[in-house]
């Protein structure tokens, strides 16, 4: 179509016209913007605290009193794993499982590795020994011999510290150990959002991706005598390795006060999600709501992801 004008509006009214036009033809060849899709309702959790982030860039995907301090039970135990393996230990390096961590387990009702006086066990084997069976008689054999002092005491106290510094550096702002094993003399708490960014940065550490994602593990160990031994099987505690599609693990934790808890990962393509919940009601609420925020972080995670080559992620 010719449109035609006096010659004195041909100038600046002329492009006008032409620009308007064009731009209508745009916006009506522009198929309709999609409705936008309904959210998920929050998933609810039995536990009165759990948090969850995406473990690449830390960005929450799910708070539930994300802050509040409480009981941590063993899953204290990450942070001693961390602070052996940040010192960078000979994995191979024996040690002699002495009484004093025999008492310990029998005096504190304990959950234990079954380690036997006398034996010697590599690092190795003590880090199974603490985050499979949950072994506080492994955690104590750890700190003793990582610890600095010259009493095992002063070692037992120099590792606690380090547990504490370690915190600190990490930004654990609403976190404290008073002992290696999570089993607490009344000073040991921390936060969901504190123990998922702990799993998320042990997670970095190939030994301890390896050994929290293991579920059953042999120690082969030395008597006092000098010969071989087979240790009981130590059976992984975490519920989701093998019924949760990419778990990677990572702890669990249970006491009179903390009730039960779990700090859990799981990745799923590109994807890694780490996240906790504390005082869960019980081992079986625990799961379930792991399970529970696992399912609404990776549902969030794809829908948020760009397109690629026409595709979600």
């Amino acid at each position: 179509m010719t449109i035609s004008m006096p010659a004195r509006l041909a100038g600046p009214l002329a492009r006008t016209l032409v620009v308007a036009t064009a731009a209508g033809a745009l916006l009506a060849a522009a198929p309709a913007a999609a409705p936008a899709a309904p959210v998920a309702p929050a998933p609810r959790i039995s536990a009165p605290g759990g948090f969850v982030m995406d473990a690449r860039g830390g960005g929450r995907l799910f708070a539930k009193a994300a802050d509040g301090r409480r009981a941590t039970g063993s899953t204290a135990k990450i942070m001693t794993a961390v602070v052996v393996l940040e010192g960078r230990p000979d994995l191979d390096r024996k040690v002699t499982v002495r009484k004093a961590y025999s008492d310990y387990i029998v005096s504190r009702n304990a959950s234990s590795a079954r380690l036997i006086v006398g034996d010697r066990v590599t690092v190795r084997q003590l880090l199974y020994g603490l985050m499979l069976p949950s072994g506080c008689d492994a955690a104590y054999a750890l700190a003793d011999t990582f610890g600095k002092g010259s009493t095992r005491a002063a070692r037992v106290r120099s590792f606690i510290g380090r547990m504490n510094a370690t915190a600190g550096r990490l930004g654990m702002r609403d976190s404290r150990f008073d002992s290696f094993d999570g089993i607490s003399n009344g000073s040991t708490w921390s936060t969901p959002r504190d123990l998922a960014r702990l799993g998320a940065h042990a997670l970095r550490n190939r030994v301890f991706r390896t050994v929290v994602g293991t579920r059953t593990y042999t120690a082969r160990t030395v008597t006092r005598g000098g010969g071989p031994r087979t240790m009981p099987r130590w059976t992984n505690t975490n519920p989701l390795l093998g019924s949760y599609r990419g778990a990677l693990g990572i702890k669990t934790g249970s006491g009179a006060h903390a009730k039960y808890c779990l700090v859990f990962a799981a990745r799923r393509g590109d994807r890694t999600v780490v996240g906790a919940v504390l005082a869960a009601p019980s081992a079986a609420a625990r799961a379930a709501d792991a399970r529970r925020l696992l399912d609404r972080a990776f549902g969030r995670a794809a829908a948020a992801a760009p397109a690629r080559g026409g595709a979600t992620g």
